[in-house]
C-alpha cells in the first residue's frame, strides 16, 4: 500500500509591534526647514548651527526614518523620508564642499534647476496625499511651493522672492512640525488631541 503525503502550507501572522516612525521624521525634516527658512528670511546668517541640523537632524535621521518605513513595508514614507534626509545631505554638501577649493560652487542656473527637479519630485509626492491625512496635504503641498519659490528667487536674483520663500518655508516646517508631534501625543492620550484631518477612503 502505497503511503501517501500531503503538503500543506502553514502560514504565520506576523504583529507589527514597532513604533510609529514617521513622527521623528516629520519633526527632523520640521525643525531643520524651520530653521534654514528663518535664514531665507534674513534673521541670521547660514552658520554651523544650520549645517549641522542639515547634516545630523534633517540628514541623517530621516534616512533612518525611511529605512524604518521600509521595514514596515510603507513604500510612500520610505521614498519621502529617505529622499529628503539624502537632500538635506546633498544641500549641506553644496554650500561645504565648494569651501575646499576642489570643486566649483553651483551658480544661479545650476541651483535653480535642482531646486525645480525637487519641486517637481515633491509635487507628485503630494497626489500621493490626497489619500492620506489633510495635514499631510499641507506639509506637501507648502512644500511643493518653497521648492519653487527658492527655484524662481535663484532664477530672478530677486531678494523679495527670497524673503518670501523662507516666511513660506518656516509655515511648511511647522506644519510638518504639527504633524510630527499630533501623532505622538494622540498616541500617548489613546485619542485625538491634535486633529490630523483624516482622509475618507472610498468603498
Amino acid at each position: 500500500m502505497a503511503a501517501h503525503t500531503q503538503n500543506s502550507a502553514t502560514t504565520f501572522a506576523i504583529n507589527d509591534s514597532t513604533a510609529n516612525p514617521a513622527p521623528l521624521g516629520l519633526i527632523g525634516f520640521g525643525m531643520t526647514t524651520v530653521l534654514l527658512n528663518l535664514h531665507n528670511a534674513g534673521l541670521f546668517p547660514l552658520d554651523a548651527m544650520i549645517l549641522s541640523m542639515g547634516i545630523f537632524y534633517g540628514g541623517i535621521g530621516q534616512i533612518i526614518v525611511g529605512i524604518m518605513e521600509w521595514r514596515k513595508n510603507n513604500t510612500f514614507g520610505a521614498t519621502a523620508f529617505t529622499s529628503y534626509g539624502l537632500f538635506w545631505l546633498s544641500l549641506v554638501a553644496l554650500i561645504i564642499l565648494p569651501k575646499t577649493g576642489y570643486i566649483t560652487a553651483p551658480d544661479d542656473s545650476s541651483m535653480t534647476a535642482y531646486l525645480v527637479m525637487w519641486g517637481i519630485f515633491t509635487g507628485v509626492l503630494f497626489v500621493g496625499t490626497l489619500r492620506m491625512n489633510k495635514a499631510l496635504q499641507v506639509v506637501f503641498g507648502s512644500l511643493t511651493v518653497l521648492f519653487f519659490l527658492l527655484a524662481a528667487g535663484d532664477a530672478t536674483g530677486n531678494h523679495t522672492v527670497k524673503i518670501i520663500a523662507g516666511c513660506e518655508g518656516v509655515f511648511c516646517g511647522m506644519s510638518a512640525i504639527y504633524a510630527g508631534l499630533a501623532q505622538v501625543i494622540n498616541e500617548v492620550y489613546g485619542r485625538t488631541v491634535a486633529p490630523l484631518g483624516l482622509v475618507r477612503q472610498p468603498v
